[in-house]
């Protein structure tokens, strides 16, 4: 199983600040999703990532999967209390 590397960790940011959340791998993905987790809660899909190079935008928050298919960005602009979770990013390898 391939694996994804996020980065940062653990992020503390100040409301209104922007910030923007790594995911690579070694290996290529025929897609890659992004899910965001609240506390006691299930893991919510937030978007799915097909196309090499694709940007996608839902209001203040800015996905894109590298042109290599083997890196993903999340970007939030002016970051507000509502923000806050746990972010996650998966991906599949279709044969």
């Amino acid at each position: 199983a391939q694996q994804l590397e996020q980065s940062p960790w653990f992020l503390s940011i100040q409301e209104g600040e922007n910030v923007t959340m790594y995911c690579n791998s070694s290996s290529v993905f025929t897609n890659l999703q992004w899910y965001r987790q609240d506390p006691g809660e299930g893991p919510v899909l937030l978007v799915k990532l097909v196309k090499a190079g694709e940007v996608t935008k839902q209001k203040r928050l800015i996905f894109h999967f590298g042109d290599a298919r083997k890196d993903s960005s999340l970007h939030i602009t002016a970051a507000q209390p509502g923000d806050t979770g746990l972010y996650l990013c998966a991906g599949a390898q279709c044969s």
